[in-house]
């Protein structure tokens, strides 16, 4: 493991290097942020937001929780949403999963975990919703469909919030996608219900 004193190592290279490439990066960071999309993530180390789609810090707002569950009562993520969507007025919300979430896979599960059980009820909610169809799937396809499932629960989510209720009411334009990403070869999969057609990459 890296000691601390290493990232900040790293953190000085990065910035010194940054500022090489292009002398009014930092200027240009420091003014304002308008980003155009809010991610909605895991908090999995292994998804980076920036880094998926190609982005510079300042080009995405960022919302990360375990699982990349929208609750509607999560005030955390909740005053993410509105801030982005009343005051950055991004066009996109994103909701992106991955494939293998150790949130999903526990709440598959008979194992308790403690506090995060709690978190974890809302998946269970959702596979309980769609027993009928994971009864029969093996086990590698019962968790890679449930991470499909519960990202387009969490997108749908996002829709029926009165933040992207009453933005849209208003005339506002806002795409709420649902994402899911393979850890096995970096690509997105768009998602059934998402605002745009139904991809596979």
């Amino acid at each position: 493991m890296k000691k601390i004193s290493q990232l900040l190592e790293n953190n000085k290279n990065w910035s010194e290097s940054t500022k090489e490439a292009d002398p009014e990066f930092f200027n240009r960071l420091s003014e304002r942020q308008k980003p155009e999309y809010l991610w909605i993530g895991c908090s999995d180390s292994r998804v980076p937001a920036n880094q998926i789609v190609g982005l510079i810090p300042g080009d995405i707002f960022v919302h990360r929780n375990v699982a990349n569950l929208v609750v509607h009562t999560d005030f955390n993520c909740l005053s993410v949403l509105q801030y982005a969507v009343d005051v950055l007025k991004v066009k996109h919300v994103i909701v992106c999963g991955h494939y293998g979430c150790g949130g999903v896979d526990a709440a598959l599960g008979d194992q308790q975990f403690g506090l995060i059980d709690n978190w974890l009820g809302h998946i269970k909610d959702i596979a309980y919703k769609h027993r009928e169809e994971l009864s029969v799937l093996n086990a590698d396809e019962k968790s890679a469909r449930m991470c499909e499932l519960n990202v387009m629960e969490q997108a749908d989510n996002v829709r029926r919030s009165n933040i992207v209720k009453d933005a849209i009411a208003r005339g506002q334009s806002v795409n709420v996608h649902s994402w899911i990403y393979s850890l096995r070869n970096g690509r997105v999969k768009v998602l059934a219900n998402s605002d745009e057609p139904e991809i596979t990459q």
